[in-house]
Parts: C-alpha cells; sequence; structure tokens
C-alpha cells in the first residue's frame, strides 16, 4: 500500500493522471460520437457502439475501481468532481458503486448464510442453487436490473447523508446529460441504448470470472488473477484479482510486487490463475 502524499495534486502515485485522463476521454468520446453520429457512416456507428459496450466494463474495472479503493486526488472536490466525470461516463452513480463495492469486499462472493442471503450483493452465489454459483448467462444478463436504488440510497444516507444526497445528484445529472444528448441527436442516444446494456453484462461477465473457481473461505484465495500483460496494461492491473481480495487498499501500479511477495502462499493455496482476459474466462 502506498502512504498518501499530503500537499501534492495526486494523492499516492503521478501514475494516477494516466486513469484520470482515461475517465475523461472516455465521457468526451460518447459527447462527440452524439454530435458527429450524423456524419459517420453505419460501419463506424457499429464499430464505436462495441468500442463503447467494451469501454463500459473497462472504465468500471479499471478506472472507476482504482478509483474508489484510493481516491485519485488529495482535495476532496476533486474526488467528487471526478465521481460526477465518471457517473456521466459509465451511466450510474459512483458514490452508490463505492458502497455497493465495500459490501462485495465484506464478503468476498459469499456463499449464502443461514439466512439464505449473501454479504456480497454482487456474489456469484447469490442466486445460485445448492450452494453452486449461478449460471453464467443468468448473472450477466441480470445482474444490471438486481440493484435496488431506494435501498443503496438509505445506507449510504446512513453512514453520510452528504454522500447520499450526492449520488442522487450523479443519477439526476446522468439523466440531464441524456437529455441534452438526445436534443442534440436523439437518433444516436437510442442507438447507444443497447450497447449501454451489453456494457454493463460485459462488467457483470467480467465479475463472474474473477471469483468462478476463488475460494469464498480463504482470504488468499478469495478471488481469480490473470496475469496477462496486455490485459493488465489496459485494465490498469485488474488482472491482479486474488491479490487485490487480499489486499484491497493496495494500489494499483504495485500490484506485481504485492503478487511476487505473496506467491509462495498463493500456489500453496491453489489460487486459480486463468489466462487471458477475465471476460473471457468461459474460454477455460
Amino acid at each position: 500500500m502506498l502512504p498518501k502524499r499530503e500537499g501534492r495534486l495526486f494523492a499516492y502515485s503521478n501514475w494516477d493522471a494516466i486513469p484520470v485522463i482515461a475517465g475523461i476521454a472516455h465521457l468526451a468520446a460518447v459527447i462527440l460520437f452524439v454530435c458527429y453520429f450524423n456524419q459517420l457512416p453505419c460501419w463506424a456507428d457499429l464499430i464505436f457502439g462495441g468500442l463503447y459496450a467494451i469501454a463500459i466494463s473497462w472504465n468500471i474495472n479499471g478506472v472507476s475501481h482504482n478509483f474508489l479503493h484510493n481516491a485519485y486526488f488529495n482535495s476532496p472536490i476533486l474526488n467528487y468532481g471526478f465521481s460526477m466525470v465518471e457517473s456521466l461516463a459509465v451511466g450510474f452513480s459512483q458514490v452508490f458503486y463505492h458502497w455497493v463495492h465495500n459490501r462485495h469486499h465484506s464478503g468476498n462472493s459469499d456463499k449464502p448464510g443461514t439466512d439464505g442471503d449473501t454479504i456480497d450483493l454482487l456474489s456469484i452465489y447469490r442466486y445460485g442453487k445448492n450452494g453452486e454459483p449461478e449460471n453464467v448467462w443468468a448473472y450477466t444478463l441480470r445482474s444490471f436490473f438486481r440493484d435496488d436504488i431506494g435501498a443503496i440510497y438509505k445506507e449510504v444516507s446512513r453512514l453520510d447523508r452528504f454522500n447520499g444526497y450526492f449520488g442522487i445528484a450523479e443519477i439526476i445529472c446522468y439523466a440531464l446529460l441524456v437529455l441534452v444528448l438526445a436534443f442534440v441527436n436523439w437518433k444516436a442516444v437510442i442507438f447507444l441504448v443497447p450497447f449501454y446494456y451489453i456494457g454493463n453484462c460485459l462488467s457483470s461477465l467480467n465479475g463472474y470470472y474473477e471469483h468462478l473457481g476463488a475460494n469464498p473461505d480463504l482470504p488468499i484465495a478469495w478471488g481469480v488473477s490473470s496475469y496477462s500483460r496486455l490485459y493488465n496494461w489496459i485494465w490498469f492491473n485488474n488482472g491482479y484479482h486474488a491479490e487485490h481480495h487480499y489486499r484491497p487498499r493496495h494500489h494499483w501500479t504495485k500490484m506485481h510486487e504485492l503478487h511476487l511477495q505473496i506467491k509462495e502462499k498463493q500456489e500453496a493455496a491453489k489460487v486459480k490463475v486463468i489466462h487471458h482476459a477475465h471476460a473471457l474466462g468461459f474460454l477455460g
């Protein structure tokens, strides 16, 4: 875990400028696409739609994910500002996502307890049967519809009333952005809707294989890792998922070093490793 650097723009590392720029570029690309939609050929629209879907998963699991664990800036104002940028880019409140993700790390994709429920709202076992993970298709296609925004708002507000209000503000601002973009070119907005859903499904698919084959009862094996250099380079080291669950606050730039430190323990615990991006986990 990197120490916090007081008095600096970036709280932990200047490398955090890269995901910050990436998040801003993601939002800018969507706005520009809507503005120039009519000037692009159909094949270019389809390519952008596919890239937009992938970018949602990439952002959620890379840019946004690392931001939730180690806020990029020292300034609270800048952190809330970037939270808003991310909410507009991926289409849901980052403040609310932060609470849900903290629950994810509290349960670590746990199996249902005596009450029949899981601590982790994202657990692949939550809707499974007989202690088995849910079917990958069901998890991937249905997860988008399972968030209870009202319940999440109540829990966030109970912990911090301002964050509850800010989460609602993020949702309202996203809705306003969609309305403005629809005014600019409603056809472009309608065109992006299915790709928005696909992007969220890809994120769920990613999460599914980050935990399928992991051991929810053994901390060092709470996740499934991938050491693909290309995947980790593009996804900001999201591949080091077993390492991440073992040390959630460890900075994304130092994940390889953490892996080397605990490698022998991981091998003894038989931590599952795949050789490609998590979203391609179905390849075996």
